[in-house]
């Protein structure tokens, strides 16, 4: 499984990427945030499904950028074309996998500027080719493994987060999500792009790297917990009080 966010606030992107792969008993590490810039064209493709249809639809991508690079003057026209490539991918592999009763799932998270762009753009991109724009009301994309994360992010991120809190709570909604199931884990691949700067900066994190941030977390929420008020729960109890013994 997967675990992909794109944060998108008003002072610019956070992208944070898992890099762990399972196939059966078999885990391994591989990339899966792509980034490509060429003078004023700045953006990233995180990717969820499939590893064969998602390397095949990013060669495809890269190809494209090559040859026709100087025609992509807004965001949203290099999303189009990568749909044409996952598009692609699926007339050539759609009708394979189903036999072999695998389904074509790939989804993909694209953010930055072009030079035309008057903002930061981030897209969900779907199976089929087609994609949604990120709003200010709910400012991120999720793909892969996404249950877990999300109710910290709905509560804590906002429009107007800045970049740093925008990491910091993309990193708690990441390690919710390891926590939780086996199938995503370190390193963490993160991006940021800054509005208006036409580049992407990209860090790597292992474990050891943010292990004390995860456990100070823990304390915090347990904590938390504790302090709570109790009265709300006080009809129950008196119920359970009452109980023949």
């Amino acid at each position: 499984m997967t675990y992909c966010l794109g944060i998108k606030v008003a002072s610019g992107l956070v992208a944070l990427a898992d890099t762990r792969l399972t196939s059966g008993t078999e885990v391994t590490t591989n990339k899966k945030i792509s980034i490509h810039e060429v003078e004023h064209h700045s953006l990233f493709i995180m990717t969820s499904g499939l590893r064969s249809v998602r390397d095949k639809a990013i060669t495809y991508f890269r190809e494209v950028i090559a040859e026709r690079d100087q025609h992509f003057n807004k965001l949203y026209k290099a999303v189009n074309a990568f749909g044409e490539q996952v598009r692609r991918v699926s007339r050539e592999d759609r009708a394979s996998l189903h036999e072999s009763g695998l389904e074509f799932n790939l989804y993909a998270v694209v953010g930055g500027q072009l030079e035309d762009d008057e903002e930061h753009k981030l897209f969900l991109l779907y199976p089929e080719g087609n994609w949604v724009e990120v709003g200010q009301s709910s400012p991120f994309f999720v793909i892969g493994n996404s249950g877990y994360g999300k109710p910290l992010l709905y509560r804590s991120l906002h429009y107007n987060t800045n970049l740093n809190d925008a990491l910091k709570i993309g990193f708690l909604s990441f390690d919710a999500t390891k926590v939780s199931v086996n199938d995503v884990d370190f390193p963490l691949d993160v991006a940021i792009y800054e509005r208006n700067s036409f580049h992407m900066v990209e860090h790597r994190l292992e474990k050891e790297d943010v292990d004390s941030v995860s456990h100070q977390w823990s304390a915090l929420l347990n904590a938390s917990v504790q302090r709570l008020p109790n009265d709300w729960m006080a009809p129950i109890f008196d119920k359970v009080a009452r109980l023949p013994v």
